[in-house]
């Protein structure tokens, strides 16, 4: 076909391949397109954006140091930033979609996981293995938990390893791929910055090296951006000759050295004033603002066991211990809350603290002489750990190391260790210490008492008649230190110590508002450390005194013990004792306990032979000063009054007041005697686990017969927390734990258990009739209501 052109002549059809050429930018001409004819991935600026990325990722995961504790943390955060940069490198490379990156990043968290964060449970320290995958998978979901609930340093817990190689595989992953692939690369500062924050939040109040930290990453990052960013405006252009070239590497290497320059001279600037200007507030981190998972309220407080010490294990060795300082106790378990029913740990943050998973090493700051404590159980079993002293590291020994080392909380502030997974006779731990000497009263007399925060003690819970005897013994004395030693002093001198042995006074247990109510309103308090500790605790609250209750243990004046030798603990040393802040001292113990039990001495007797009593002959009666004679007459007259007395009005009589009175009181005394025998059948059932669920039975009835409305339906627990809330009785919720602990765990429970559970249950259904007006208690010891709901779950 011809074209005609305008003249008439005929031209040849217009070569179109210079254009093509030009459109491509394939051709030989002297000038191109500039469009990336291969990815940047595997170019030499993709080695300049992975040496940036590199950089920055590394101030980034030095900030791990502090919290990891030792140099363990480089290995797998290292290999989190290699595996996501070389699965993003590969993306860039093959133009794979986002989906196929995302799998790809999986496939090596996992491959490569044994290798760089699990090497102790891969075959040969590289091969994941099913224990391997399994951690993996679960520390991808619960690590980070885990991570800021633990107290620091982490290096005890290798499994924690996983959380810093996640972190930055999934900051390199994103940084790697949006410097690699994105049309404005510099946004890859974002995911840095991103991980920058997430290590301080995920790390503690001690900073890395901050300033250094981020003037790195400022500088390598502004320098970085600024070539992409003069980069992307260039590739604007559609030619490039190769003169331009020239002058744009020219351009680029100018504005390196500039900006380097200008950026050096505010980093060094930054690295003296930063200090100055820095506000003195710590920096916020999540482990300081999360309460860690631990529920206390499942495990029963320590403190009402105390009798079961001092009376049923007075003389079973409980644990030796290898080296107690001089004058120094044995901590069981530090108590701060009080709800009128038992004295309980509260683990809530602020001043009473909270329980932090620790290991073999614990940041503390405590000072005092660093002791090595070695414990071996012989008869003791709990949940709560006898230590010594500040810790600063646990390591677990027994057959059930591995369980008690990942199950091992620590509250520093109340110096509480306590394990979920329990000690039992045979475990053995060696517990790393800082131990204090104690200052003289006369130094406490001089200090001053620090205000601290502790959970408040609700009116209801406090004893009626206390605070009328703690104003007695206090006087018009306002300082808070010499007021502590006046109800010190008053509660030993009119204090009878006694646990209820033989040959002691009678001494009822347990610790409750009503029974330390008891124990104030009576001229000679009887009681042990147990009610006494209470009692002077509340009576410093009482007076505007913090103050919180300790049970230990300690050897009593009498002992053998000799201070640096081992020491075999028994029942009898158990005690309990009151610690107040004090300034320039911390928490020091304080005692109100009579320094002597006074025994029940038997009658003198005489040391002569009594002699045998004379018999004497008995005196002849004396007649009547006027005796009168009887009468035949009188006596049948008498006799005929007796027979003509009715005894059918007498029947009548009796039959109109017993029968209403037999209505009255029999259904009364039927509905008194069957919740008798209800009660008696649950406490003394056959099996112990019977007796524990019984135990629950009975709480729950007292409650419904007060007024509650417990759903058949419900489980202990979520009764539980029904009734702790209307019946404001907390300690419903460890009853339960205990009850279910018992009937559903893998372990048998003893008579002896039981026995105390029930101790339990009477103290707590005390506390919740002691809790309504008289005139409701009695209604609700006549209400069927229990009896009818407990028909109506059988039917159901």
């Amino acid at each position: 076909m011809t074209h005609e052109t305008t003249r008439g002549g005929e031209f040849a059809p217009q070569d179109t391949s210079a254009r093509e050429e030009f459109r491509t930018g394939t051709g030989r001409g002297t000038t191109r397109r500039h469009r990336d004819a291969v990815p940047r991935a595997t170019t030499v600026p993709g080695l300049v954006d992975l040496s940036a990325l590199l950089v920055m990722l590394g101030a980034v995961v030095v900030g791990f140091g502090p919290v990891w504790g030792s140099a363990g943390y480089v290995l797998p955060a290292a290999g989190g930033v290699v595996v996501g940069l070389a699965v993003a490198w590969i993306g860039a490379w093959r133009r794979f979609s986002a989906v196929t990156v995302t799998a790809l990043a999986m496939l090596g968290y996992l491959l490569l996981g044994g290798v760089f964060a699990l090497p102790h449970t891969a075959i040969g320290g590289v091969v994941p293995g099913l224990t391997t995958l399994r951690d993996l998978l679960l520390g991808a979901v619960e690590g980070w938990k885990r991570f800021v609930t633990t107290a620091p340093p982490l290096s005890s817990f290798p499994d924690l390893a996983v959380v810093p190689y996640l972190l930055m595989l999934i900051v390199s992953l994103v940084a790697g791929t949006i410097a690699w692939r994105a049309r404005h690369a510099v946004w890859a500062l974002a995911p840095v910055t991103v991980g920058f924050v997430g290590v301080i939040l995920l790390g503690t109040l001690d900073e890395a090296l901050p300033v250094v930290q981020g003037a790195v990453i400022a500088l390598v990052g502004l320098l970085w951006g600024g070539v992409r960013a003069m980069e992307a405006r260039v590739g604007t252009h559609s030619i490039a000759t190769e003169s331009s070239s020239a002058a744009i590497r020219r351009l680029r290497w100018y504005r390196v050295r500039t900006g380097a320059a200008i950026l050096g001279v505010a980093a060094v600037t930054a690295a003296f004033v930063a200090p100055a200007i820095m506000p003195d507030s710590p920096r916020t981190v999540l482990r300081e603002t999360i309460v860690p998972p631990l529920d206390l309220h499942q495990y029963a407080s320590p403190l009402v066991a105390f009798r079961n010490y001092a009376k049923e294990q007075r003389t079973d060795e409980l644990f030796t211990i290898s080296d107690l300082p001089e004058g120094g106790r044995v901590r069981l378990a530090t108590l701060d809350r009080y709800d009128g029913v038992v004295y309980d740990a509260s683990g809530e943050g602020g001043d009473t603290g909270v329980y932090s998973r620790v290991g073999q090493s614990i940041a503390t700051a405590a000072t005092g002489e660093a002791v090595e404590v070695e414990v071996e159980v012989t008869g003791y079993s709990g949940v709560w750990v006898p230590e010594v002293g500040a810790l600063t590291g646990v390591r677990w020994t027994g057959p059930d190391a591995a369980a008690q080392d990942g199950s091992t909380y620590y509250n520093s502030a109340t110096r509480t260790a306590i394990t979920t997974h329990g000690v039992r006779p045979g475990d053995t731990y060696t517990l790393s210490t800082l131990v204090s000497d104690l200052p003289s009263e006369e130094e406490l007399q001089q200090s001053t008492v620090m205000d601290v925060d502790l959970p408040d003690v609700p009116d209801t819970a406090v004893p009626p008649g206390l605070p009328a005897k703690s104003a007695q013994f206090t006087g018009e004395e306002i300082d808070p230190a010499t007021k502590l030693f006046l109800l010190r002093d008053a509660l030993a001198a009119s204090g009878v110590l006694s646990s209820g042995l033989e040959g002691e006074p009678p001494s009822r247990p347990g610790h409750s508002a009503e029974r330390i109510d008891t124990l104030v309103q009576q001229e000679k308090m009887v009681g042990d450390d147990e009610q006494f500790a209470v009692a002077l605790a509340l009576m410093a609250r009482q007076s505007g005194i913090p103050a919180r209750v300790v049970m230990g243990f300690a050897p009593e004046e009498d002992s053998a013990y000799t201070p640096g030798e081992p020491w075999t603990v028994v029942g009898s040393d158990v005690r309990a004792w009151i610690e107040v802040p004090f300034e320039e001292h911390g928490w020091v113990p304080v005692e109100a306990v009579p320094e002597q039990k006074p025994q029940i001495q038997p009658e003198p007797q005489s040391e002569e032979v009594p002699k045998p009593p004379v018999l004497q002959e008995p005196e002849p009666p004396e007649e009547p000063d006027q005796a009168k004679a009887g009468n035949v007459e009188d006596d049948e007259e008498e006799e005929a009054e007796n027979e003509t007395f009715d005894w059918g009005r007498f029947a009548l009589i009796v039959a109109a007041i017993g029968i209403p009175l037999l209505l009255v009181a029999g259904p009364v005394v039927a509905i008194l005697a069957y919740k008798a025998r209800r009660r008696n059948r649950r406490r003394l059932a056959e099996e112990p686990v019977e007796r524990f669920s019984g135990g629950w039975h009975e709480v729950v009835d007292v409650a419904t017969d007060l007024g509650s409305t417990v759903p058949a339906s419900a489980t202990r627990r979520e009764s539980a927390h029904l009734i702790a809330g209307e019946r404001q009785a907390p300690g419903t919720l460890a009853v339960a734990h205990r009850a279910d602990a018992s009937v559903f765990g893998a372990g048998r429970s003893s008579a002896e258990e039981a026995e105390g559970y029930w101790q339990e249950i009477d103290e707590l259904v005390g506390g919740m009739r002691a809790g309504v007006p008289r005139g409701q208690r009695l209604r609700a010891a006549l209400s069927l209501r229990s009896v009818r709901a407990r028909r109506r779950w059988r039917r159901s």
